[in-house]
């Protein structure tokens, strides 16, 4: 391909062609003409999603209106996730978002609850945290950078909405860029003898779709990347054994909480995500250990409201494609890959993809060290989130279940147990490269998790015990006297955000 690039063709539309079709449409400004195919008749995931605090930046690069996007979507706030049963049935943490406590000195906040802690002086570690204190009092506000060295200056918060209403706003934002849609199921895709490029996709109606640039957005089937370019895929369900998911939504329950819920259960795990009209829920399971009869009976036993439809069921093995930018074709969303979502990443991956895409887009010519770069960071970010999420399975005291004495006895990735073996050691964590994840956010799981380190950093001993009892003290009176001052989550969702009542 030595001409410059003059079309794009989104295949696929769902939140990940939208996301895409809506950003390329925003940046490029006419630069490039801009397709989107998809077809009515191939349904989605269509599940309430949440999200992490990432997805701001995606949204504030569409320059969006943050109330509006929240009516349009049915959307609340989030700031975390609460994980019931996972150590071991009966225990319970937030995975918050943000920053914990103020370091002192050289040393994190933690560094010197460890001390404390190991001593058995210590309170809740929650209550070191905005965002997880805030959380567990159902109330939200968000930051207000201009109070300084005030907790309410660094609450991170991130959104749970509908799915299916933002792939909707996100595509008349796109159309009225420019966008064309097509409606239409790809019947037929056109590899180039030469080099096995793709040089156009084949319409049920008969049409014939050219481009230069193809993005997969065909969601587990890949139909470019994988049935067309036979790309491969790393299969990672020896790690992550789930493999199935139900998902069904409830009435909107009293219980509104600014945070999503992760329940573990015999076999996997149950989310819930509480929008303004409905609750979303599911059930993601191992079917080698539990069958679908099963799971779903767990699945309606725990609603908090009541069912309003059948449940929506979910294949799919965790893993990645090994080339996710494979000749002039990328792919996003489902069909680069799934990892579940119980670290709220799945919009992430999407986001993430097309900003690296667009750092390394072409000039004409497809420069080969541009897609080995974007495989190399895209594998990168894959390993390190799929680390994080087995670490939930990995650390466990769980002896109830098949399914928990696998996960708690399994090997796993060599990146992910060095970081365990040295946070065991003194509590220490270090973030690599631009992954994902926050120290804060291993932190959090890890001592969530029950892996209590040994020791703690010796520079801690610096401080005298009343320094430290003081100073933690301080921290914990501080955020408690924010937390005293905040709205409800309700309350301010509906000041700042209502969405009009659906019939």
């Amino acid at each position: 391909m030595s001409e410059r690039i003059k079309s794009i063709l989104v295949v696929g539309g769902g939140s990940s062609g939208w996301m895409a079709a809506a950003l390329f449409a925003h940046l490029f400004q006419g630069l490039y003409r801009i397709r989107l195919v998809e077809s009515e008749d191939i349904g989605t995931i269509g599940v309430g999603e949440a999200t992490i605090p990432a997805i701001k930046k995606y949204n504030e690069l569409l320059e969006l209106d943050e109330a509006q996007f929240m009516r349009l979507t049915q959307g609340t706030f989030k700031l975390g996730i609460q994980f019931n049963d996972w150590d071991r049935i009966g225990s319970s943490y937030i995975h918050g978002f943000g920053v914990i406590g103020q370091d002192m000195g050289w040393l994190r906040c933690h560094q010197y609850w460890l001390k404390m802690h190991l001593q058995g002086e210590t309170s809740d570690f929650a209550n070191l945290s905005i965002n997880t204190a805030a959380a567990l009092q159902n109330r939200f506000m968000p930051a207000r950078p201009d109070m300084g060295d005030s907790p309410i200056a660094h609450i991170a918060h991130a959104y749970q909405f509908d799915a299916a209403l933002y792939a909707r706003f996100l595509r008349g934002y796109a159309e009225d860029r420019g966008v064309t849609r097509t409606e239409g199921r790809i019947v037929d895709v056109s590899l180039k003898a030469e080099d096995g490029f793709i040089e156009a996709v084949t319409l049920e109606s008969g049409e014939r779709i050219e481009a230069d640039l193809f993005i997969d957005c065909s969601g587990f089937r890949g139909l470019l990347i994988e049935q067309a370019m036979q790309t491969g895929f790393e299969d990672w369900s020896h790690w992550l054994p789930c493999d199935r998911a139900l998902a069904v939504p409830c009435t909107r329950s009293e219980n509104f909480t600014p945070y999503t819920k992760s329940t573990a259960h015999g076999a996997g795990w149950q989310w819930r995500i509480p929008l303004q009209h409905r609750t979303g829920n599911g059930h993601v399971y191992s079917s080698k250990f539990m069958d679908e009869a099963e799971a779903e009976r767990i699945l309606i036993a725990n609603l908090d409201g009541e069912q309003l439809a059948e449940p929506n069921r979910i294949r799919f093995t965790a893993g990645k494609r090994r080339k996710v930018w494979n000749r002039n074709c990328v792919a996003v969303g489902l069909a680069s890959g799934f990892l579940e979502p119980l670290e709220s990443t799945s919009l992430y991956l999407i986001q993430s993809a097309l900003i690296r895409l667009i750092r390394l887009f072409p000039d004409g010519r497809l420069d080969q060290a541009n897609i080995d770069e974007f495989n190399r960071q895209t594998d990168f970010e894959y390993e390190r989130i799929r680390d994080f999420i087995i670490l939930h399975y990995k650390a466990t005291e769980r002896d109830d279940s098949e399914f928990w004495r696998y996960c708690r006895d399994m090997d796993v990735p060599a990146t992910l147990e060095r970081k365990i073996d040295l946070f065991r050691a003194n509590g220490r964590i270090f973030r690599e490269d631009e992954e994902l994840f926050s120290e804060e956010s291993w932190i959090q799981v890890m001592l969530g998790q029950g892996i209590i380190p040994k020791g703690y950093d010796p520079l801690v001993d610096v401080k005298s015990e009343p320094q430290i009892v003081q100073y933690l003290g301080n921290i914990e009176n501080v955020i408690g006297k924010c937390v005293a001052v905040m709205p409800s989550h309700a309350d301010f969702v509906e000041k700042y955000c209502k969405a009009e009542q659906r019939a």
